[in-house]
């Protein structure tokens, strides 16, 4: 299916709504039947009925069919945030007793959901280095039920080789699933590569404009529908449906985005490693990444995130370098407009702080849609000072 007519056309039927070019915000809550066979089957199968806004949306279900169709999926849900896009089918398929092999150092909120919540119910979780293939076989149990990947990880960017991990699971009949957020399904398809279930934070490239917090989940019609029909109508982390007209709008431009977020990530990078003041960048298309032979294999491109640590390292350095950008604004999430920079010492206290662990020295940088020369403007003039 042509990526053009995905995010321009497919579940667009405009001569239902006037023949109008953009389709229209379906803002209710409820829907009605004529007859009561009507009713009594939508009652019986909400998965493919429009009963209620909690469940199904017209307005989310436009949405719904571009998602699976980038990814290459059966079928696509879409959440509240990104982490509900993540919780909720774990939920869905896991039970007391089962295990998971995730990769090490997820998610902030990954993290949380697997050493906090999940042990609430019997379900516990072994941390790997999944760079290393010998590392999954190791922590695999008879009553392993998931193996989690995070390729590329978002602040260090490790991969994982998605299509080795596939084949291992299949094997032992385990079911994987991968946060592709980094990526977007417009550089990489997990599902491709023989993954399950790929989730993703719609709140970054997929919005692009830092209006809308959304996640979503793609994957075969069976697995979809089992995590619809349980945990995701209990739990309702569904979206709202302008937040969903917003997801469709910012589809039309994540070509055009994406490619200029990578193009000026390249100038950006290529810049900073030249700088006398920084250290290293970590980017995975840069050709000494450790793992860039990987990184090619796997993505069509690379997202406009990377990561840099200064060659003196101390809390002030950083502190300093960070406080004086000017026009690279300090905050959480990427995916926007707007170029973003976040350092790890803004996630831990001052005391805690290690000049030793590489990755409290890690600051993150996210490349937006600016000009590339305003951004190294403004790198240039926080480094010198």
């Amino acid at each position: 299916m042509e990526l053009s007519y995905i995010l321009n056309e497919l579940g667009e039927e405009r001569e239902n709504y006037f023949n109008a070019v953009s389709p229209p915000i379906i803002q209710t809550s409820n829907f009605t039947f004529k007859t009561i066979d009507e009713f009594r089957q939508a009652l019986s199968n909400e998965f493919e009925a429009t009963l209620y806004s909690r469940g199904h949306n017209p307005t989310l279900n436009i949405l719904r069919k571009k998602l699976a169709a980038l990814d290459n999926a059966e079928n696509a849900l879409v959440f509240s945030s990104g982490i509900a896009a993540i919780s909720v089918p774990i939920l869905a398929l896991l039970q007391q007793g089962d295990h998971i092999v995730s990769v090490e150092n997820p998610y902030s909120w990954t993290i949380k959901l697997f050493k906090s919540f999940l042990p609430k119910f019997g379900i516990t979780t072994t941390f790997i280095d999944g760079s290393a293939l010998q590392n999954f076989k190791d922590a695999i149990r008879p009553e392993t039920k998931l193996i989690y990947l995070e390729s590329p990880n978002t602040f260090s960017y490790e991969l994982q080789d998605l299509k080795a991990v596939a084949v291992i699971a299949k094997a032992k009949n385990i079911i994987t699933m991968a946060d592709n957020s980094y990526c977007s399904p417009y550089y990489q398809k997990p599902i491709d590569f023989g993954i399950d279930l790929v989730a993703q934070s719609a709140t970054k490239y997929i919005g692009g404009h830092s209006d809308v917090v959304a996640g979503v989940l793609s994957g075969s019609t069976e697995l979809i529908s089992r995590i619809f029909n349980h945990e995701f109508m209990n739990i309702g982390a569904s979206l709202s449906p302008h937040s969903a007209w917003l997801l469709i709008r910012g589809l039309r431009t994540l070509p055009l985005r994406m490619q200029r977020s990578f193009e000026s990530a390249k100038a950006v990078t290529s810049w900073l490693r030249r700088h006398p003041a920084i250290d290293q960048v970590i980017w995975p298309f840069n050709n000494d990444f450790k793992q860039s032979e990987l990184a090619h294999e796997q993505m069509q491109g690379c997202g406009g995130m990377f990561s840099f640590t200064l060659k003196d390292p101390s809390l002030e350095k950083i502190e300093t370098f960070c406080n004086r950008l000017k026009h690279i604004l300090m905050a959480v999430s990427w995916g926007g407009h707007e170029s973003l920079i976040i350092p790890t010492i803004a996630t831990i206290a001052k005391d805690e702080y290690d000049v030793n662990n590489e990755r409290h020295r890690l600051i993150r940088m996210y490349v937006g849609l600016e000009e590339a020369d305003y951004l190294i403007g403004d790198l240039e003039q926080a480094l010198n000072n």
